[in-house]
């Protein structure tokens, strides 16, 4: 009689154990693309800017890589024709290699015969024209760094102005019904963040490699000058 009454006792234990853990860990598992769609209307503009701010990237990217690469021959070669006084080859030489160096080198050799500081001045603008198209787009990149997560904090303002509208009307205050919209809406802010992130890193990666191809070419105006004034 005791052992019917304890496997009873278990039984019901048991039963009530699975109870419990049905309620307690429901099936909650969601797809990463439902898990995003939760976050609201805001999403669409940060996924648009997302969208934008890889074009610019790889675009700029691609653009800066091919005009500001710098032939370590180039003054060789330059520097020998100056010397034998064969100024078209020298010329030729910096347009078939087609970079934005190429062209500032190119400037300085169409002058030569004028004086040096005029020379070195015409090559100094012809270098700030070749970083400015280089600059180009670069600044969208900085604003999407700002907007985009001002977008993200209004999707998630928004949702929770919605959130206590809600409770105001139903005046239902449950932390599943506070908790549930909240963290739906905070999803617009992290996208926000994070599209923010992407932009502001590709602004100063592309201008270090633009800043860094500056100092390049300021030592080849440099190397130039000496040349022509040894010519």
């Amino acid at each position: 009689m005791f052992s019917f009454i304890q496997l009873q006792a278990d039984t019901l234990a048991t039963a009530a154990s699975n109870v419990v853990i049905e309620k307690i860990a429901p099936n909650t598992e969601i797809s990463v693309l439902g898990f995003i769609l939760k976050g609201g209307f805001f999403l669409i503009p940060i996924a648009i800017l997302l969208f934008y701010t890889f074009y610019v990237i790889i675009e700029r990217y691609l653009f800066i890589n091919k005009v500001s690469k710098v032939d370590p021959l180039l003054m060789r070669d330059v520097r020998d024709h100056l010397t034998a006084g064969n100024f078209d080859l020298a010329r030729s030489i910096t347009e078939r290699t087609n970079t934005a160096s190429g062209n500032v080198i190119k400037e300085g050799i169409l002058l030569i015969g004028r004086p040096i500081a005029e020379i070195e001045s015409n090559m100094d603008r012809a270098a700030d024209i070749e970083i400015a198209q280089m600059e180009q787009h670069l600044g969208q990149l900085g604003l999407i760094a700002g907007i985009a997560p001002t977008l993200g904090f209004i999707g998630t303002i928004s949702g929770v102005i919605k959130i206590f509208y809600s409770i105001s009307v139903t005046e239902n205050i449950s932390i599943g019904n506070i908790s549930g919209g909240l963290y739906e809406k905070m999803i617009s802010s992290g996208s926000g963040l994070i599209v923010g992130i992407i932009a502001y890193s590709a602004y100063h990666l592309l201008n270090g490699k633009i800043d860094n191809y500056a100092l390049k070419v300021q030592k080849q105006i440099l190397e130039f000058v000496n040349i022509i004034q040894k010519a």
